[in-house]
């Protein structure tokens, strides 16, 4: 496998997991709405930088071709978003 088929089959999960992310930091965002505004603008901010930088990960894997599962697999990366706490 090249290197172009191995982002191929990461950038999906760095999609997922970067989405994930920015949900996660605008549920924060909310908690914190009365509490400390002004973290909440920041935390509001940082899912925005991640909403762009998933647009762009999105743009390299279509012109990367696609998503490629990996070897063995029957697809690229099973499962849902990760959070660590």
């Amino acid at each position: 496998m090249n290197n172009l088929d191995k982002v191929r089959v990461l950038l999906p999960h760095w999609i997922e997991h970067n989405h994930g992310h920015s949900a996660e930091f605008l549920q924060w965002a909310e908690t914190l709405a009365a509490e400390s505004p002004e973290i909440g603008k920041m935390l509001r901010a940082a899912a925005e930088s991640l909403q762009n930088a998933e647009h762009v990960l999105k743009n390299a894997l279509k012109q990367a071709g696609g998503p490629l599962a990996a070897p063995g697999h029957a697809h690229s990366h099973g499962g849902g978003v990760h959070h660590h706490h």
